[in-house]
Protein backbone atom coordinates (compact mmCIF):
# COMPACT_ATOMS: atom_id res chain seq x y z
CA UNK A 1 0.00 0.00 0.00
CA UNK A 2 0.71 3.58 -0.67
CA UNK A 3 0.83 4.91 2.66
CA UNK A 4 1.68 9.01 1.56
CA UNK A 5 -1.20 8.57 -0.45
CA UNK A 6 -3.49 6.64 1.78
CA UNK A 7 -2.70 9.28 4.77
CA UNK A 8 -2.78 12.06 1.72
CA UNK A 9 -6.87 11.42 0.80
CA UNK A 10 -7.93 11.42 4.93
CA UNK A 11 -9.63 14.14 6.15
CA UNK A 12 -7.86 13.76 8.91
CA UNK A 13 -4.76 14.60 7.07
CA UNK A 14 -5.28 16.52 4.21
CA UNK A 15 -3.57 19.76 5.43
CA UNK A 16 -0.46 18.57 5.84
CA UNK A 17 2.23 19.43 3.50
CA UNK A 18 3.57 16.89 1.84
CA UNK A 19 7.51 16.70 3.40
CA UNK A 20 4.73 15.91 7.00
CA UNK A 21 2.99 13.51 5.17
CA UNK A 22 6.07 11.70 4.47
CA UNK A 23 7.05 11.72 7.89
CA UNK A 24 4.33 10.13 8.84
CA UNK A 25 4.37 7.36 6.19
CA UNK A 26 7.64 6.55 7.30
CA UNK A 27 6.46 5.75 11.25
CA UNK A 28 3.37 4.29 10.23
CA UNK A 29 3.35 0.62 10.66
CA UNK A 30 0.82 -1.28 8.49
CA UNK A 31 -0.76 -4.02 10.26
CA UNK A 32 -2.82 -6.95 8.52
CA UNK A 33 -5.29 -8.31 10.44
CA UNK A 34 -7.70 -11.55 10.57
CA UNK A 35 -11.39 -11.90 11.33
CA UNK A 36 -11.64 -12.26 14.91
CA UNK A 37 -7.87 -10.84 15.94
CA UNK A 38 -7.80 -8.20 18.80
CA UNK A 39 -6.01 -4.90 17.79
CA UNK A 40 -6.34 -3.79 21.54
CA UNK A 41 -8.07 -4.97 25.04
CA UNK A 42 -9.46 -2.37 27.27
CA UNK A 43 -7.11 -1.42 29.80
CA UNK A 44 -4.05 -1.66 27.60
CA UNK A 45 -1.30 0.77 27.31
CA UNK A 46 -2.13 3.44 24.53
CA UNK A 47 0.34 3.69 22.13
CA UNK A 48 -0.48 5.57 19.26
CA UNK A 49 -3.39 6.25 16.85
CA UNK A 50 -4.97 3.38 14.98
CA UNK A 51 -6.91 4.29 11.25
CA UNK A 52 -8.80 0.97 9.48
CA UNK A 53 -7.58 0.62 6.13
CA UNK A 54 -8.83 -2.16 5.05
CA UNK A 55 -11.90 -4.15 6.37
CA UNK A 56 -14.07 -3.17 9.67
CA UNK A 57 -12.64 -2.93 12.99
CA UNK A 58 -15.70 -2.98 16.39
CA UNK A 59 -14.74 -0.89 19.06
CA UNK A 60 -16.84 -2.16 22.42
CA UNK A 61 -16.95 -3.08 25.95
CA UNK A 62 -17.52 -5.42 27.83
CA UNK A 63 -19.88 -5.78 31.15
CA UNK A 64 -18.61 -7.80 34.15
CA UNK A 65 -20.70 -10.12 33.17
CA UNK A 66 -18.86 -10.42 30.10
CA UNK A 67 -21.87 -9.26 28.00
CA UNK A 68 -20.23 -7.13 24.97
CA UNK A 69 -21.87 -4.06 24.06
CA UNK A 70 -20.57 -2.26 20.41
CA UNK A 71 -20.01 1.40 20.62
CA UNK A 72 -18.73 1.49 16.99
CA UNK A 73 -17.88 0.12 13.99
CA UNK A 74 -15.07 1.54 11.58
CA UNK A 75 -14.68 0.95 8.34
CA UNK A 76 -11.94 2.16 5.63
CA UNK A 77 -10.08 5.55 6.32
CA UNK A 78 -11.52 5.88 9.37
CA UNK A 79 -9.08 6.75 12.75
CA UNK A 80 -9.85 5.06 16.24
CA UNK A 81 -8.41 5.33 19.61
CA UNK A 82 -7.71 9.16 19.16
CA UNK A 83 -8.02 10.55 23.05
CA UNK A 84 -5.31 8.37 23.83
CA UNK A 85 -2.91 10.33 21.31
CA UNK A 86 -3.79 13.46 23.29
CA UNK A 87 -4.45 12.07 26.87
CA UNK A 88 -1.56 8.73 27.38
CA UNK A 89 -2.59 7.05 29.59
CA UNK A 90 -4.68 3.28 28.73
CA UNK A 91 -7.16 2.34 26.14
CA UNK A 92 -10.67 3.06 27.34
CA UNK A 93 -12.36 0.12 25.41
CA UNK A 94 -11.18 -3.52 23.30
CA UNK A 95 -10.93 -3.12 19.58
CA UNK A 96 -11.04 -6.07 17.40
CA UNK A 97 -11.33 -6.84 13.20
CA UNK A 98 -14.70 -8.22 12.81
CA UNK A 99 -12.97 -9.26 8.87
CA UNK A 100 -9.77 -9.66 7.28
CA UNK A 101 -8.25 -6.24 7.04
CA UNK A 102 -5.49 -3.74 7.79
CA UNK A 103 -4.89 -1.44 10.43
CA UNK A 104 -3.02 1.41 10.05
CA UNK A 105 -1.13 2.39 13.27
CA UNK A 106 0.93 6.02 14.01
CA UNK A 107 2.70 5.72 17.24
CA UNK A 108 1.90 8.65 19.72
CA UNK A 109 5.33 10.40 20.68
CA UNK A 110 6.00 10.44 17.00
CA UNK A 111 2.55 11.64 15.94
CA UNK A 112 2.76 14.27 18.98
CA UNK A 113 5.72 15.67 17.49
CA UNK A 114 4.13 16.54 13.85
CA UNK A 115 1.18 17.59 15.70
CA UNK A 116 3.46 20.53 17.55
CA UNK A 117 4.64 21.52 14.33
CA UNK A 118 1.14 21.88 12.51
CA UNK A 119 -1.32 22.98 15.42
CA UNK A 120 -3.94 22.59 12.79
CA UNK A 121 -3.62 19.20 12.81
CA UNK A 122 -4.39 19.25 16.48
CA UNK A 123 -7.67 21.01 15.08
CA UNK A 124 -8.63 18.44 12.56
CA UNK A 125 -8.13 15.56 15.57
CA UNK A 126 -10.14 17.64 17.47
CA UNK A 127 -12.96 17.86 14.95
CA UNK A 128 -12.88 14.17 14.63
CA UNK A 129 -13.16 13.30 18.61
CA UNK A 130 -16.24 15.97 18.47
CA UNK A 131 -17.75 14.15 15.58
CA UNK A 132 -17.41 10.79 17.73
CA UNK A 133 -18.52 12.57 21.32
CA UNK A 134 -21.81 13.49 19.65
CA UNK A 135 -21.71 9.20 18.23
CA UNK A 136 -21.44 8.13 21.34
CA UNK A 137 -24.14 10.88 23.00
CA UNK A 138 -26.37 9.41 19.98
CA UNK A 139 -26.06 5.90 21.04
CA UNK A 140 -26.24 6.39 25.04
CA UNK A 141 -29.88 7.85 23.88
CA UNK A 142 -30.76 5.29 21.50
CA UNK A 143 -29.58 2.40 23.97
CA UNK A 144 -32.12 4.00 26.99
CA UNK A 145 -34.39 6.20 25.82
CA UNK A 146 -35.76 4.11 22.22
CA UNK A 147 -36.80 1.14 21.92
CA UNK A 148 -35.41 -1.54 19.26
CA UNK A 149 -38.30 0.01 16.44
CA UNK A 150 -37.07 2.99 16.95
CA UNK A 151 -33.57 2.10 16.79
CA UNK A 152 -33.91 -0.14 13.97
CA UNK A 153 -35.55 2.21 11.92
CA UNK A 154 -33.06 4.83 12.02
CA UNK A 155 -30.10 2.70 11.47
CA UNK A 156 -32.08 1.51 7.88
CA UNK A 157 -32.39 5.16 7.20
CA UNK A 158 -28.49 5.94 8.33
CA UNK A 159 -27.07 2.93 6.18
CA UNK A 160 -29.67 4.56 2.99
CA UNK A 161 -28.30 8.19 3.72
CA UNK A 162 -24.46 6.17 3.75
CA UNK A 163 -25.72 4.73 -0.13
CA UNK A 164 -26.64 7.74 -1.35
CA UNK A 165 -30.46 8.47 -0.32
CA UNK A 166 -30.79 5.17 -2.17
CA UNK A 167 -34.24 2.94 -1.69
CA UNK A 168 -32.16 -0.54 -1.91
CA UNK A 169 -29.08 -0.99 -0.07
CA UNK A 170 -26.97 -4.19 1.33
CA UNK A 171 -26.53 -4.90 4.89
CA UNK A 172 -22.52 -4.71 5.66
CA UNK A 173 -22.04 -6.46 8.65
CA UNK A 174 -24.11 -9.94 9.66
CA UNK A 175 -27.10 -9.06 11.80
CA UNK A 176 -26.26 -10.19 14.94
CA UNK A 177 -23.49 -7.76 14.88
CA UNK A 178 -26.30 -5.40 14.23
CA UNK A 179 -28.35 -6.41 16.85
CA UNK A 180 -24.93 -5.94 19.52
CA UNK A 181 -24.83 -2.25 17.84
CA UNK A 182 -28.14 -1.75 18.91
CA UNK A 183 -28.53 -2.98 21.96
CA UNK A 184 -30.71 -5.85 21.19
CA UNK A 185 -31.14 -9.96 20.61
CA UNK A 186 -30.93 -11.70 17.42
CA UNK A 187 -34.38 -12.67 18.17
CA UNK A 188 -35.31 -9.53 18.42
CA UNK A 189 -34.02 -8.03 15.45
CA UNK A 190 -35.24 -10.39 13.10
CA UNK A 191 -39.02 -9.94 14.73
CA UNK A 192 -38.91 -6.22 14.04
CA UNK A 193 -37.71 -6.90 10.33
CA UNK A 194 -40.41 -9.18 9.83
CA UNK A 195 -42.67 -6.66 11.25
CA UNK A 196 -41.54 -3.89 9.09
CA UNK A 197 -41.64 -6.46 5.78
CA UNK A 198 -45.52 -7.46 6.96
CA UNK A 199 -46.15 -3.94 7.93
CA UNK A 200 -45.17 -2.83 3.74
CA UNK A 201 -42.14 -0.48 4.98
CA UNK A 202 -39.10 -2.57 3.82
CA UNK A 203 -38.38 -5.50 1.69
CA UNK A 204 -35.86 -8.01 2.62
CA UNK A 205 -33.85 -11.01 0.77
CA UNK A 206 -30.59 -11.87 2.62
CA UNK A 207 -28.22 -9.01 3.16
CA UNK A 208 -30.57 -6.92 0.35
CA UNK A 209 -32.84 -4.05 2.01
CA UNK A 210 -35.07 -2.40 0.20
CA UNK A 211 -37.41 0.72 1.73
CA UNK A 212 -40.70 0.82 0.33
CA UNK A 213 -42.24 3.26 2.51
CA UNK A 214 -39.86 5.63 3.70
CA UNK A 215 -41.71 8.20 5.24
CA UNK A 216 -43.42 5.66 7.53
CA UNK A 217 -40.17 4.47 8.46
CA UNK A 218 -38.55 7.79 9.74
CA UNK A 219 -41.76 7.39 11.63
CA UNK A 220 -41.21 5.05 13.43
CA UNK A 221 -37.59 6.29 14.11
CA UNK A 222 -39.10 9.39 15.41
CA UNK A 223 -41.47 7.41 17.82
CA UNK A 224 -44.47 9.46 15.58
CA UNK A 225 -45.60 5.86 14.94
CA UNK A 226 -45.54 2.71 16.42
CA UNK A 227 -44.79 -0.93 14.54
CA UNK A 228 -47.58 -3.40 15.36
Amino acid sequence: MNIQGFLSHLPLFQGLPDEELKALSEIAVDRPVKAGEMIFSDGDRAAGLNIVSAGRVKIFKLSPNGKEQILHIMGPGEPFAEVPVFQGGNYPANAQAIETGRVLFIPRDELLKIIRKNPALALDMLAVLSKRLREFAATIENLSLRGVPERLSAYLLHLSDLAGGAGEFELDIKKGLIANLLGTTGESLSRVLGKMTQSGMIRVGGKKITILDREALADVAAAKQALD
